[in-house]
C-alpha cells in the first residue's frame, strides 16, 4: 500500500525571514522587490490624480484611449498597477467603481494569455462559477483591454510565497473557494485544457530539470491517468493560478481574480498550487494533501503530476530571478543594510532552497506512487 508520502508534507522550518521594505519575491517573480497588490483589494475611497506628461504619460494616455473605444463612460482615477507588461487602472463607471487592465507587450504569448482571461470572464455572462468573479464590463481581444468590476476585499496574501502563514481563517475560506471551483462542470467546448502534460514533462527534461527517471516515472502516472475512468480521467476546471494573492476576501465570501490560466487540467492542480505556495503552512500543507488524495490513488497520481510540474516551474522561475539579482545588485558595502534584515538576493536564494527541497518530497512520493501501480 502507498503510505510513504501520503501526506506530502514537510518539516516546518523554523527560521523567521525579516525582509526589508520592498524586499522579497513578489507575486511576479521577474519584478522581485516590488509588492504587487491587485487592483480590487485597494482600501479607502478613490482619489488622487493620473500622471500624463512625459513619455510614460503618453503611454497611459494611448492605454485610455483604448480603454474608452470599449467603455467610453470609464473614468480612470488611479494607476494601480504598472509593469513592462500590462497597467491596471482603476476609476469608476457612473456610480460603479471599475478596473481596466490593458496589455503593454503584445507579444503572442502574452496577448493570447491576455485573450484567454478575456473568454473566460465572457464565458462566466453565460454560465455562473460556484465562486465570485469580478463582472465584466467590457472587453476588446484584438487590442488586449478588459474593464471588469472593482471587487472589495483583501488579498489572502499580498506575496506569491508568504514567509509567513496566514491567519487558519483566511486560509479555510480560500481553499474552500478554491474545492468548489473544482468540482464545477461548465458546458463542453466552454474551456480548453491549457496545459499539454506531456510536452511540458519532455519540456522539462530536455531543459535538464527533470532526470530520465522523473520523465519515466511521471509518463507512468501519466498513462495510468489516461486509463482511468471517472473524474481523474475526464480532467477537472482549474483557476490555473490559484494563489493567496488571487484570491480576495470580504464579508460577502472569497472572489478569485485574474483568470489568464483557467481551464481543463488533471484533477488537483490548484491544490497543488496552494501547496506548493504554502511553504511555512504545514498544517494547511497536510490538510490539501488529503483533499488531494480522498477520491483515491488516481486522485493521488493526478496531484503528484501536478505538484512536480509546478515546483519545477517556480524553481526554474526563481533561478532566473535570483541570478538577474546577482546581476543587478549593488557593489558590496555601497548600500548599508538594516541591521538583522535580509536582503532580496537572500531571501530569493531561501525560497529556491525551500523549493527544491519540496521537489526532492514531491519526486520521492511520486517514485513511491509508481512503484505501487
Amino acid at each position: 500500500m502507498y503510505t510513504a508520502s501520503s501526506s506530502v508534507s514537510a518539516p516546518p522550518r523554523p527560521q523567521q525571514r525579516t525582509v526589508t521594505a520592498g524586499g522579497g519575491p513578489y507575486l511576479d517573480p521577474s519584478q522581485a522587490g516590488r509588492t504587487r497588490r491587485w487592483a480590487g483589494a485597494v482600501a479607502g475611497p478613490l482619489s488622487g490624480r493620473i500622471d500624463l506628461s512625459g513619455t510614460q504619460g503618453a503611454q497611459l494616455r494611448k492605454v485610455i484611449a483604448s480603454v474608452h473605444r470599449i467603455c467610453p463612460e470609464f473614468n480612470p482615477v488611479q494607476v494601480m498597477r504598472r509593469s513592462g507588461r500590462s497597467v491596471l487602472l482603476v476609476g469608476t463607471t457612473g456610480r460603479a467603481t471599475a478596473v481596466a487592465k490593458c496589455l503593454l507587450d503584445h507579444s503572442p504569448a502574452w496577448a493570447e494569455r491576455f485573450r484567454h482571461e478575456i473568454a473566460a470572464y465572457r464565458a462566466f455572462v453565460r454560465h455562473r462559477p460556484p465562486v465570485r468573479v469580478p463582472r465584466l464590463i467590457a472587453a476588446d481581444p484584438d487590442n488586449c483591454a478588459l474593464v471588469i468590476e472593482r471587487m472589495p476585499g483583501r488579498a489572502a496574501a499580498l506575496t506569491r510565497h508568504p514567509a509567513e502563514a496566514p491567519p487558519r481563517a483566511d486560509l479555510r475560506a480560500a481553499l474552500a473557494a478554491v474545492t468548489r471551483l473544482n468540482t464545477w462542470r461548465p458546458p463542453a467546448g466552454t474551456f480548453e485544457a491549457p496545459l499539454d502534460y506531456g510536452s511540458r514533462i519532455s519540456r522539462y527534461h530536455e531543459l535538464g530539470l527533470f532526470t530520465d527517471r522523473d520523465r519515466d516515472d511521471l509518463q507512468k502516472l501519466l498513462h495510468g491517468l489516461a486509463h482511468a475512468g471517472g473524474r481523474q480521467g475526464m480532467g477537472q476546471f482549474c483557476h490555473g493560478d490559484a494563489l493567496l494573492s488571487n484570491i480576495l476576501l470580504s464579508p460577502a465570501g472569497p472572489v478569485l481574480v485574474d483568470w489568464e490560466h483557467a481551464g481543463w487540467y488533471l484533477p488537483g492542480y490548484d491544490l497543488a498550487t496552494l501547496w506548493t505556495v504554502l511553504g511555512d503552512a504545514p498544517a494547511a500543507r497536510r490538510h490539501i494533501s488529503q483533499l488531494a488524495q480522498r477520491e483515491g490513488p488516481a486522485a493521488r497520481d493526478a496531484f503528484l503530476v501536478n505538484l512536480m510540474l509546478v515546483l519545477t516551474r517556480e524553481i526554474r522561475t526563481y533561478e532566473t530571478a535570483v541570478q538577474r539579482t546577482i546581476r543587478e545588485a549593488p557593489p558590496a558595502g555601497s548600500v548599508p543594510a538594516a541591521p538583522g534584515a535580509v536582503s532580496t538576493g537572500e531571501e530569493q536564494r531561501l525560497l529556491l532552497r525551500r523549493l527544491h527541497d519540496d521537489c526532492a518530497l514531491a519526486r520521492r512520493a511520486v517514485r513511491a506512487a509508481v512503484g505501487t501501480r
